[in-house]
């Protein structure tokens, strides 16, 4: 079929019949498809079902340094966990503090300790006229709602195919104090599933902040999950272009094991250099005592060393990436050719993002609703829920059985070909 803009009105409105006919029929069906988040599917928290079996009421849950994990203590995380976490991230375990299941919830405890108590000796950012963020779009609406929450004025940065726009990062963070951060999502980013060039991350490394007590805030949350055993995107890694370009303080790296194995009762951790841990564990050792060690510990029974994890994610990848493959095949088939969307094939991560025709997302997004599939609103990837262009959705691939995910992907295709079709019309007249 040839591209919808070349197409005429009458054509256009024949084919929007036929479409209509089709949609009718899904709208029989009663389907309820979720779409909305990219949460692992029961089928892949099936695969950590065997933690549940490495700890019992007979074993010693004593650490090899004689660590008690039942009791209090280990403000920062038990050794054996810092070295798996350490492994899975890259980063020398001295540079790490082990949390509780929520990477984000670290993220939100930083920006609050920042805005309530500032950052290594300076101001409070509660106490400054204005404070500003940069946030690479599309990206993660769970972020943004952080800066939001805080009152943090977000300032939109272009994502290219090799991370966000380095010459328009490095222009406002020289220029304006008031920046304090950037949120990224540095390896098979959300939604889009890029990963950052060398290039990009030795740029993020070199930053010549006019605050000096901005920060980047690289959430490592798809480090591992990888599709392909072979085809796999490598990421330099910060802390140590940190530590080479003389910025050994510039970042904060945040990880979870929420996907690897059951996100609700995960791993967490912040890894960064010395002068940010002393900073950090000045507000932990108020905080807290220290986190769960015998969840700690659980985990490191559970996946022995970074090679067993890397296997367990073997496993996930075998999973997700039929789940993939079909939405990248459904969207070729259904849409290739038209003009009315484009679409990244990531290698890794969690999510497709789709860019529809100019204003047609949330119509797009309603029209699903509508049928039975609820996808993640139109704008989410985008600082308070605006998307200038009103183009781009973010796939979640992961939750939905794959018969379910083929049925969803044939409904939202359908459903952008007759907003894209709408909007056709409406420009002719």
């Amino acid at each position: 079929m040839k591209p919808y803009a070349e197409m005429t009105k009458e054509e256009l409105q024949s084919l929007r019949k036929q479409l209509s006919a089709q949609y009718k029929e899904f709208q029989g069906k009663d389907l309820k498809l979720d779409m909305s988040r990219g949460k692992p599917s029961a089928e892949q928290l099936d695969l950590s079902m065997g933690m549940m079996d490495v700890l019992s009421s007979d074993d010693d849950l004593t650490c090899e340094d004689g660590t008690d994990c039942r009791n209090y203590g280990v403000l920062d995380g038990i050794k054996e966990a810092k070295e798996l976490i350490g492994d899975m991230i890259e980063v020398h375990p001295d540079n790490i503090i082990i949390y509780g299941n929520s990477s984000l919830n670290v993220m939100y405890d930083t920006i609050s300790r920042s805005m309530t108590h500032g950052v290594m000796g300076n101001t409070p950012w509660c106490k400054l006229d204005k404070v500003k963020f940069l946030c690479p779009v599309p990206g993660y609406d769970r972020h943004f709602a952080i800066t939001e929450y805080f009152g943090i004025e977000m300032i939109n940065v272009p994502m290219t195919p090799t991370g966000p726009d380095m010459d328009i990062v490095e222009n406002l963070v020289a220029n304006d104090e008031a920046i304090k951060g950037i949120w990224c999502v540095p390896k098979y980013s959300n939604p889009q599933g890029i990963s950052y060039s060398d290039e990009t991350v030795r740029r993020f490394a070199r930053l010549k902040p006019a605050a000096s007590d901005f920060r980047i805030y690289w959430d490592n949350a798809y480090g591992i999950h990888h599709l392909y055993d072979h085809d796999q995107d490598h990421l330099v890694e910060i802390l140590a272009e940190c530590k080479r370009a003389g910025n050994p303080d510039l970042v904060y790296k945040f990880s979870s094991t929420s996907k690897v194995s059951f996100p609700g009762s995960g791993i967490a951790a912040i890894a960064t250099s010395h002068n940010n841990l002393v900073d950090i564990k000045k507000q932990l050792k108020i905080q807290t005592i220290g986190h769960d060690k015998v969840n700690q510990l659980r985990h490191v029974r559970f996946f022995g060393d970074i090679h067993g994890m890397v296997e367990h994610m073997r496993k996930h990848a075998d999973i997700m990436r039929p789940k993939f493959e079909a939405v990248t095949t459904i969207l070729e088939r259904e849409l290739g050719g038209l003009g009315i969307g484009s679409w990244l094939s990531p290698k890794g991560g969690y999510f497709i993002s789709f860019d529809s025709l100019d204003g047609c997302a949330k119509a797009i997004v309603a029209r699903c609703k509508k049928a039975g599939l609820i996808m993640t609103g139109a704008g989410a990837t985008y600082p308070y829920g605006k998307d200038p262009h009103d183009s781009n959705i973010r796939i979640a691939p992961s939750y939905p059985p794959l018969g379910d995910l083929m049925v969803a992907m044939e409904l939202f295709a359908l459903c952008v070909k007759m907003v894209s079709i709408d909007k056709l019309l409406n420009e002719m007249q």
